[in-house]
């Protein structure tokens, strides 16, 4: 790590091969991690969906991996994950012929270098069910949809929709959506563009994000429900942002294999030093 004074951090955009494209994250090396306050505020001040802090290990190839939104810690979060594998190979802090291991809140996650970029292997989060009718008539009208399914998932709700039009149409209500008592909101529909298996679009205002550009974690959940439906373990999800961005998705047992590029944007130096 450089002796330049300060703390190095980057903006990655991830899930894409283009600038201003898929979904940027800020990446910070630390030496240790210093207070879950300093950490909250940095991503505060970043003030970008996702911000990734890492401590490396004293294992080869492994770092402990914390990820914050604006406003909270969350438990997973996968293009944070993508943007720091794509820092860590960049800068030749890794072996890029080598596994890279995260020690995180959802407990160890390998990534590694493949002909699709960068591959996450990632704990697959199925759909458990539907949720009752009051709280699916509830998300709906937030939506301002009229039909679709709900279903609960381990962070997330699921809204399932017929036309990949009615996905990339939607206007919520977030201040309604915000009362709801979820991580975030997936809607999603089988199809899309050409080669697409299925599109879907995040809404998550209660950790301070209206709309995500593109969820790695949520397909975790879209990739095994998908897979089922459509009778396929390989997929393309299109997230359908403003920004949009790809994902590659390999359904793999009780796991999800997530690829695609990523780009870095810019790096700086925090100068506000967390052990002062």
């Amino acid at each position: 790590m450089s002796s330049s004074p300060g703390v190095p951090i980057w903006q990655v955009d991830a899930f894409t091969d283009r600038p201003f494209g898929g979904n940027p994250a800020a990446v910070c090396l630390l030496e240790q991690f210093p207070s879950d306050e300093w950490l909250q505020q940095v991503a505060a001040e970043m003030n970008l969906s996702e911000t990734a802090f890492l401590v490396r290990s004293a294992d080869h190839n492994q770092f402990h991996l914390r990820w914050f939104t604006p406003a909270t810690e969350v438990d997973l979060c996968g293009h944070a994950t993508l943007a720091s594998v794509h820092l860590l190979i960049e800068q030749r802090i890794v072996t890029m012929d080598q596994p890279i291991r995260f020690q995180t809140r959802s407990g160890e996650l390998v990534c590694f270098h493949s002909e699709r970029g960068i591959t996450m292997d990632f704990p697959a989060t199925p759909p458990k069910g539907d949720v009752t009718p009051k709280l699916a008539e509830t998300l709906l009208t937030a939506l301002g949809l009229d039909h679709g399914r709900v279903l609960n998932s381990d962070f997330d709700l699921l809204v399932v929709v017929e036309e990949d039009s009615i996905v990339q149409s939607l206007h919520p209500n977030f201040d309604a959506l915000e009362k709801i008592e979820t991580r975030g909101v997936m809607v999603s529909a089988s199809g899309g563009p050409q080669n697409i298996d299925f599109t879907s679009r995040f809404f998550a205002p209660r950790c301070g994000i209206n709309e995500d550009p593109v969820t790695g974690s949520a397909h975790c959940c879209l990739a095994p429900f998908w897979a089922q439906r459509l009778g396929k373990n390989n997929l393309v999800g299109l997230q359908a942002s403003a920004r949009q961005g790809i994902v590659q998705c390999d359904v793999v047992g009780d796991r999800v294999h997530l690829s695609g590029p990523a780009i870095t944007m810019f790096e700086g130096r925090l100068l506000s030093h967390p052990f002062e």
